[in-house]
Formats: C-alpha cells, structure tokens, sequence
C-alpha cells in the first residue's frame, strides 16, 4: 500500500465529501467506496491496495488531456472509458489536481440534473451579492 495512494483517495473523499448533497456508499461490491450526488455516481474509490485509484467523470476532451500530460492519469476503470477517467498516485498527481478533478466530476453530474434535482450552491465570489 502507498503513502502516495492513501493521501490520493484521502483527499478525493475529503474533498467529495464537502460538496452539498453528497452520499456514499458501496451499492456495487465492497471494494468500491461510491459517491454520489442526486443518486448519480461522480466518484469511485478502490479499496484494492494494489491498485489505489480514483475514478472521476471528466469531459472528452478535458480527459484525453489529462492522460497526454500525467503518466498515473488513464481512461476510466469500471465506466465509460470516454467519460470517465482514473487518477493514481504518481509524482505530478497533487492535492490540487485531485480536489479539481473531484469537483469538476461533481459539477458534471449536477449540470446533468433537473433543475428540481439540483443542490444548492453556496454563491461564490462572482455570485455574491454586494
């Protein structure tokens, strides 16, 4: 088990966790921690030590980036290869790059929703009224 692979899958539940209206789960096997907003998958954690990987929606285009530029970023396990992609532990993969894929993938399913599906948003800085 890699220290670099507990701090990946750490933060990527950490940071799913703080976004609104998210649940977990493990409604496919055991070994798949699943996160989910609106009953909608974003996120997929292993528990296998050998293969610590996080599995995150992404855009197409977005995704095929990605793995050009990070060796330990590959199409997506267990999903739709063209939509999803997996992160592993890996020199370049850091705190940042995690919370941003974890958010992206979130900000993707909800963009997704019905509008009477959709959580709440905090107003960020360009949304907030002053």
């Amino acid at each position: 088990m890699s220290a670099a692979g507990d701090r990946l899958q750490d933060t990527a539940r950490k940071a799913a966790l703080a976004l609104p209206d998210v649940s977990h789960g493990r409604p496919f096997t055991p070994g798949l921690d699943v996160y989910k907003v609106a009953d909608k998958v974003f996120l997929i954690v292993t528990d296998d030590p050998d293969e610590q990987i996080i599995t995150v929606k992404c855009e197409p285009e977005h995704a095929r980036a990605l793995e050009r530029g990070y060796a330990s970023i590959t199409p997506g396990r267990y999903l739709d290869k063209r939509h999803w992609i997996s992160l592993g532990p890996g020199r370049s993969i850091t705190k940042q790059l995690i919370n941003d894929a974890v958010e992206h993938s979130y900000d993707l399913v909800v963009d997704g929703l019905p509008q009477s599906q959709r959580p709440p948003r905090a107003p960020g800085p360009d949304t907030a009224a002053g």
